[in-house]
């Protein structure tokens, strides 16, 4: 018997220094703890020494991490928003640029009539344009002539040289006339109305809108006349009414004439 025990404490191995089994039982732990640490992290448990995923773990509340959530808006109270634009403002505005635009076409519409051969025009500060009816020479200007008042202004030129309105207009007349043979009426915004007789042929009708330099006719010596020339008369307040000088009434309008 005590062979057998001498042979079997030959086989077994020395024991551990003191202190030595705490020391290796300490790092066994923290083997384990580290392994289990690590399953743990992946979600992971050891069963009959095989790694199989988790059939269900419960996983505290704490330990799953809040998404990213997107910036929360605040909503800005009416008052702290910019006032709106003042109505006025925006009024002037629109009258600005309106007035822009209607500047713009009455400078293309001068050089238009310039481009059309007007012997002269101009455009006041308002923006009205205004232009010479035609080009020729001066034979007769409103005052007394052989024992009668002449209320026109006689420019003598060929037949066939061009008339133009002298402003914007509505033609309210176009066609034979006593005294005049053929003549065309053009109503103004003003209320006035500038008239041209003894002409040749019209090239406009009643209701057109004409503009200042358009061509409207062309000298003629139809009627009572004493040789090719326009007669042109300013009417004020209808086609009977009264008459005004025509130079007086361009020249107002910032206009001389010219040969």
């Amino acid at each position: 018997m005590s062979t057998s025990f001498t042979s079997l404490s030959a086989r077994l191995p020395a024991p551990p220094p003191a202190g030595a089994g705490a020391v290796v039982a300490l790092a066994a732990g923290a083997l384990v703890t580290g392994a289990q640490a690590t399953y743990d992290e992946l979600d992971l448990q050891l069963v009959d020494d095989k790694v199989r995923p988790a059939a269900a773990l419960s996983l505290e509340p704490a330990s799953i991490q809040a998404p990213d959530r997107p910036a929360v808006v605040t909503p800005v109270a009416t008052s702290e928003l910019p006032d709106a634009a003042d109505p006025d403002d925006l009024a002037a505005l629109a009258k600005g640029t309106r007035i822009g635009q209607e500047s713009a076409r009455r400078a293309d519409q001068l050089s238009a009539a310039r481009a059309e051969g007007v012997p002269a025009a101009v455009m006041a500060a308002g923006g009205e344009v205004t232009v010479q009816p035609v080009r020729g020479r001066i034979t007769s200007t409103a005052g007394p002539r052989w024992g009668s008042t002449h209320y026109g202004l006689d420019i003598a030129n060929r037949i066939g040289t061009p008339i133009f309105a002298v402003a914007d207009g509505v033609v309210e007349k176009s066609g034979p006339a006593n005294g005049f043979g053929l003549w065309v009426v053009v109503r103004h915004p003003d209320g006035s109305r500038s008239v041209y007789g003894h002409i040749n042929q019209a090239f406009v009708a009643v209701g057109e809108h004409v503009a200042a330099g358009d061509r409207i006719a062309e000298v003629g010596n139809r009627g009572q006349s004493t040789g090719p020339h326009l007669h042109l008369e300013i009417r004020q307040g209808s086609v009977s009414g009264e008459k005004v000088d025509p130079v007086g009434w361009l020249r107002a309008r910032g206009l001389e004439l010219t040969g």
